[in-house]
């Protein structure tokens, strides 16, 4: 697992507490639309740039 997969995967779990905290806070779901998408891209990302596939 190299730094940048790390971080992605850090930051997409970070914006995942983000996720729950605003559902919680009943914000706009437009809002929770959007955190959602850059998440998942996030750990996508994070996931597909590990070692493990090749």
């Amino acid at each position: 697992m190299n730094g940048l997969s790390t971080i992605l995967i850090v930051v997409g779990f970070f914006l995942v507490g983000g996720i729950i905290s605003f559902v919680k806070q009943k914000q706009p779901k437009g809002l929770i639309v959007l955190l959602s998408i850059g998440a998942a891209m996030c750990l996508v990302a994070g996931v597909l740039r590990l070692d493990v596939w090749s």
